[in-house]
């Protein structure tokens, strides 16, 4: 007998005596599982039906026994990769030239800095200061600036469709357009510190909104009257869904030049600024009530099972 045998019965002799443990009780019999388990079927409450057709959102999508669907996760997948791709995606040092436009920079260095640090992507660097002042056109009515902003997908998309209607929606109104520029690694307030170096009543920010489920390709606009670093988000109005599938670029233009020009004739802008004037050429934008939503547009296509 082994020398922990020898400690384990002297300790049970100790104890009360050398007897055994008692036997473990039976085992109960486990049936075997069914040959092929039936899922609950997918199906949607009346109430998710109806509520589904008034918003984009995943409203009732259901459930197949304890798990989504798969055509479910799968479009949820792909639409999460969409937005995460839009995110990542840098602007090209050399893409403002290629397209005619005066390049700028924030103070920004790199791509993980712009996401982590939005105070550095809310100024311009020297150089791009001293540029902006040699070359851009100074005293002006409006100053429209392009910028990647959170997805440089939608400023290389549809960015410059859409700063060429508001350029050519402004002129049209008899505004005066500064030197049209482009930022890179910028954030909203950019425009605050661009506006006021040229010495514009009205600076235009047209960049990439922060990307939601496959919807990657957003622009947003961000329009200030009187630009100077210090503005808050209350001196500001702004238009958002710019894409083919919300506001196309060519009527989003023509309605930021008409909302420019109520900021130069009110001399204000954000809160303040009186909209209503502007109903007949905004309208359901200036309006709070009900607009139908935009279609959900399926990025994965799930076939029957062979």
């Amino acid at each position: 007998m082994s020398f922990t045998r020898t400690m384990v019965q002297d300790l049970r002799v100790r104890l009360a005596g050398a007897d055994p443990l008692p036997p473990p009780p039976p085992v109960p019999e486990i049936p075997l599982p069914p040959a092929r388990v039936f899922p609950s079927p997918k199906r949607r409450s009346p109430f998710a039906a109806a509520a589904a057709r008034h918003t984009t959102a995943l409203v009732g999508i259901g459930h197949v026994g304890t798990r989504y669907a798969t055509d479910v996760v799968l479009q949820f997948q792909a639409e999460l990769a969409v937005a995460h791709g839009a995110v990542h995606t840098e602007l090209p040092e050399d893409w403002a030239e290629k397209n005619g436009l005066l390049p700028l920079q924030s103070r920004v260095r790199e791509h993980r800095e712009f996401l982590l640090r939005p105070d550095l992507g809310r100024r311009l660097d020297e150089p791009s200061v001293a540029r902006l002042r040699e070359r851009g056109r100074k005293g002006v009515d409006i100053q429209p600036i392009l910028a990647d902003g959170l997805s440089a997908v939608a400023c290389m998309g549809a960015g410059r469709e859409l700063l060429d209607s508001f350029v050519k929606s402004c002129e049209a109104r008899g505004f005066s357009v500064g030197t049209p520029v482009c930022a890179r690694f910028a954030r909203v307030w950019l425009e605050d510190e661009i506006g006021e170096v040229v010495g514009a009543k009205v600076a235009a920010i047209l960049l990439g909104e922060r990307p939601g489920l496959g919807t990657g390709d957003g622009l947003s606009a961000y329009l200030v009257y009187d630009p100077k670093v210090g503005r808050t988000d209350g001196n500001r109005n702004m238009m958002s869904n710019i894409h083919a599938r919300g506001v196309p670029p060519e009527q989003a233009g023509k309605r930021l030049a008409a909302l420019a020009g109520a900021m130069l004739t009110q001399r204000t802008s954000g809160v303040p600024l009186d909209l209503a004037p502007l109903r007949g050429e905004l309208g359901d934008a200036v309006g709070g009530g009900y607009r139908a939503p935009d279609p959900r547009v399926r990025l994965v296509s799930v076939g029957e099972p062979k």
